[in-house]
């Protein structure tokens, strides 16, 4: 395992973060908590050291099954999140931060995770969701001087809107954000555009989430899968979209051939392609996911030639609507 830092912070995270949502058993039917630890400590025995989940993660359930892990080993590096108040995802243009982050709200969230993760001080704080609209607004900024200054927070960040990174280009400018978490993917490569650049030139550590957008670019979607009743996935692959992925899986799994052993892996290495990338952090549910994952930060960066090949696959769309 390879490590970067996470920008200005300081911090020496691993280049494949583990992402916690999938453990948090909400919204994913097949989720086990003996599974879960299992992957979780396979981790940590891998060299990944970062791990990122969110109170809204199972109600808690997700840091408490951090929290249980970092009993049985130390020196990890935690992050969470702050869900909005009004419960809505992705946040939307119009709807004032009163209603999403107040202040009491930030601060009460903030003080709930850490019981959850059994930890006096959080490495990183981010809010969930966010809108341009309230760059400028106090509540956020007094919460993370609040927090920074009692102790309860190290950094913090922000949690990107799906699909939606140039909205994080103006709380940049603010000076209290540390870190930004997107949708990064060789599907939607929208970060390259603006916002990847920007965090190389501020040092602003940057989070990749989803790089396997939810399991096509792991090669795991087939025209025939099915999931279990109540799974957000009925969602994302409705309709036509399993036919769609898989033609253009099958089109990026030939274009890879001799660069990469699996698509997933060619996935993961697209992101970490890029300079300005701190972690990587897909959802892992599995030892056997945890350790083909974390492989890929030893395999280094894709050769420039599939790089460029990889451009072509930029895909226009938003399959969580």
């Amino acid at each position: 395992m390879r490590y970067r830092k996470l920008g200005r912070t300081g911090l020496e995270v691993s280049e494949i973060g583990f992402g916690a949502w999938g453990i948090g058993g909400a919204l994913w039917a097949d989720s086990e908590d003996d599974a879960s630890r299992a992957a979780l400590d396979r981790a940590v025995g891998c060299g990944i050291n970062f791990f990122d989940t969110a109170l809204a993660y199972g109600n808690g359930h997700s840091e408490k099954l951090i929290a249980a892990l970092r009993k049985r080993h130390r020196n990890l590096i935690v992050a969470t999140k702050v869900p909005p108040k009004n419960g809505q995802w992705p946040a939307r243009l119009g709807v004032p931060i009163k209603d999403v982050f107040p202040l009491a709200w930030i601060v009460e969230c903030t003080e709930n995770s850490l019981r959850n993760l059994a930890m006096e001080t959080v490495d990183l704080q981010q809010l969930h969701v966010w809108s341009p609209e309230w760059v400028d607004r106090d509540d956020w900024k007094e919460a993370v001087y609040r927090l920074k200054k009692e102790g309860k927070i190290r950094f913090f960040g922000l949690s990107i809107n799906d699909h939606q990174p140039e909205t994080a280009v103006g709380a940049i400018g603010s000076g209290l954000v540390d870190s930004v978490q997107v949708i990064y993917n060789v599907f939607d490569q929208s970060p390259q555009d603006e916002l990847l650049p920007l965090c190389e030139k501020e040092n602003i550590g940057f989070l990749a989430r989803v790089p396997f957008d939810e399991g096509s670019l792991a090669g795991a979607i087939s025209l025939d899968i099915t999931f279990a009743k109540g799974d957000f996935r009925n969602h994302y692959f409705n309709g036509d979209r399993k036919r769609q992925v898989v033609e253009r899986v099958d089109r990026i799994r030939a274009l890879i051939k001799g660069a990469a052993d699996s698509v997933a892996e060619a996935a993961l290495r697209f992101c970490l392609s890029h300079p300005a990338m701190s972690s990587v952090i897909p959802g892992m549910r599995t030892d056997r996911h945890v350790a083909s994952n974390a492989a890929a930060s030893d395999a280094g960066p894709l050769p420039a030639k599939v790089l460029d090949g990889l451009k072509e696959h930029r895909w226009v769309r938003n399959f969580y609507s």
